[in-house]
C-alpha cells in the first residue's frame, strides 16, 4: 500500500497544475495542466471500473457501485496547486529513511526547530520539492489518498461498501472551484474533503470570508503646483491599508481570530487600487470588519478629497453549522478514527475549503488530514506514514461497517 500510495503521489506532483488567478472565473480550469491531471484521473477511474462524468463544470465525478446497500458516501479533492511561489515543475525528493535531521534543499533548510513534527517521522519516509517550487501536497496528497482508497475497494470485493462518488475540482486556490458544480450529479449528502493538514486533524469549520475591491480616483498635477490641486490616490490607498486595526491584522491574528489583509496595492496619484480581505469565523464579526473598512474608505475620501469605489464580494461561509446540522457525518468518521486506533483533533481552519461552498448546498463536508505542512511554500513537506493514516482512515469511513 505504502509504495504504490507514494508512486501516486510522485506522478501527480509532477503534473503541472499551478492555478492562474488572473484568469480564473473567466477560463475554467484557469490552465491546462488541471484538465491534463483530470484526464489522467479520469482514465485510471475508467481503469478500476468506476463511471464518470466531466462536463461543463469542468469537474470530474468518479463513482465505483457499492456491493451493499446504504447511502452514497462522497469524497473530494482539488487538482490546482497554489501561485504564492513556484508550482510547476516540480522535482520531488524522497527522504527515506529520513535521518530526524535538518533537511537541505536547493537555497533553503527545513529545520527541525521550525518544524518539531518532522521528528515523529524519523526512520520513515518523507518528501519534499527540490527547494525551488512548492511540492504539492495541497491537494496532490488528497487525490493520491482517494484514489488508492478506490484503488483497493475496486481490487478487493470482498470489502462491503455504499457507493463511493469521488470529485476533483479546479482552481479551488483562487476561490473558484465550485463556480459550477455537477449538483444534479451527486446522491450523497455527506462529502468528506480530503485537504487538510498535519496528521489528525479534522477540519469541521472554517472562517466566513469576504474581499472587498478598493478603486481610488484621484487628480494628478505637477508636484510643482500641486497646492490646493492634487487629490494623492495613492497616498490614500495608503492611509487606507495603515488604518485597518493594528491587532487584527493577519500578521497578528491566530486561532479562532478573525482578520484584516491587503493582498495587494498599486497606483499612482491619479488612481490607485487595493485588494483586501476580511475573515472571521462569526457572521456578525465578518459583517463587523466590512463596516470598519467602509468607514476607513469614507474617512480616506474626506481627507485627500478622492473619490473611493469600495466593492465588497463575499466569497464563502463557515461550513460548521452544516456539519453540525448532519451529525451522521462526523459520527461515521469518529467511528472509522476509532476502529483505525487513530486519535483525532476536530478544529476550525484558519482558512477555507471547498465544503466551505458545498455547505450552502446543504452538504455536509468535515475535512480531513492529508500530512502536508508548510504549505503554498518552497519548504513544503509530507511523510508517507501521514498519508497512510489519512488513507486508512478514508478507507474505513468508505466501509459499510463505518
Amino acid at each position: 500500500m505504502a509504495s504504490t500510495l507514494l508512486g501516486r503521489f510522485l506522478r501527480y506532483v509532477q503534473i503541472d497544475t499551478m492555478s492562474n488567478s488572473q484568469l480564473a472565473g473567466s477560463v475554467r480550469p484557469s490552465t491546462s495542466g488541471q484538465e491534463e491531471l483530470m484526464m489522467l484521473l479520469r482514465s485510471e477511474l475508467e481503469e478500476l471500473g468506476c463511471s464518470t462524468y466531466y462536463g461543463p463544470e469542468s469537474v470530474l465525478q468518479g463513482r465505483l457501485a457499492g456491493n451493499m446497500t446504504g447511502e452514497s458516501i462522497a469524497f473530494m479533492a482539488h487538482v490546482d496547486t497554489a501561485d504564492d511561489v513556484p508550482g510547476n515543475g516540480v522535482k520531488p525528493v524522497v527522504h527515506s529513511p529520513y535521518n530526524g535531521q535538518d533537511i537541505a534543499l536547493s537555497g533553503i533548510t527545513i529545520s527541525t526547530e521550525e518544524n518539531p513534527d518532522l521528528i515523529r517521522y524519523k526512520d520513515g519516509t518523507v518528501v519534499t520539492s527540490d527547494g525551488t517550487t512548492l511540492l504539492g501536497s495541497d491537494d496532490k496528497a488528497g487525490i493520491a489518498i482517494i484514489m488508492e482508497m478506490l484503488s483497493i475497494l475496486a481490487s478487493d470485493p470482498s470489502i462491503s461498501h455504499p457507493d463511493i462518488e469521488v470529485y476533483f475540482t479546479p482552481d479551488e486556490e483562487t476561490g473558484h472551484s465550485l463556480d459550477r458544480f455537477p449538483y444534479e450529479h451527486m446522491n450523497a449528502s455527506v462529502c468528506y474533503t480530503v485537504d487538510g493538514t498535519e496528521e489528525g486533524i479534522i477540519d469541521i469549520g472554517c472562517f466566513n470570508a469576504s474581499s472587498a475591491s478598493v478603486r481610488i480616483r484621484g487628480r494628478a498635477v505637477h508636484p510643482g503646483s500641486a497646492k490646493g490641486v492634487m487629490r494623492n490616490a495613492l497616498q490614500a490607498a495608503a492611509f487606507i491599508a495603515q488604518a485597518l486595526p493594528g491587532g487584527e491584522r493577519a500578521e497578528s491574528s491566530s486561532g479562532e481570530e478573525g482578520f484584516f489583509a491587503v493582498m495587494s496595492m498599486s497606483g499612482t496619484a491619479e488612481s490607485a487600487e487595493l485588494f483586501v480581505i476580511m475573515r472571521d469565523f462569526h457572521s456578525d464579526g465578518l459583517q463587523r470588519r466590512e463596516n470598519i473598512l467602509k468607514a476607513i474608505v469614507n474617512s480616506a475620501d474626506l481627507i485627500y478629497g478622492t473619490e473611493t469605489e469600495c466593492v465588497i464580494e463575499q466569497n464563502y461561509s463557515n461550513f460548521a453549522g452544516t456539519v453540525a446540522s448532519h451529525p451522521y457525518a462526523m459520527e461515521r468518521l469518529r467511528r472509522a478514527a476509532d476502529s483505525i486506533g487513530l486519535a483525532i483533533s476536530e478544529n476550525m481552519v484558519r482558512g477555507g475549503t471547498d465544503g466551505a461552498h458545498l455547505a450552502s448546498h446543504g452538504i455536509a463536508s468535515p475535512d480531513i488530514f492529508t500530512g502536508g505542512h508548510n504549505l503554498h511554500s518552497l519548504s513544503e513537506w509530507i511523510a508517507l506514514e501521514s498519508m497512510e493514516r489519512s488513507l486508512e482512515l478514508v478507507l474505513a469511513i468508505a466501509k459499510g461497517d463505518a
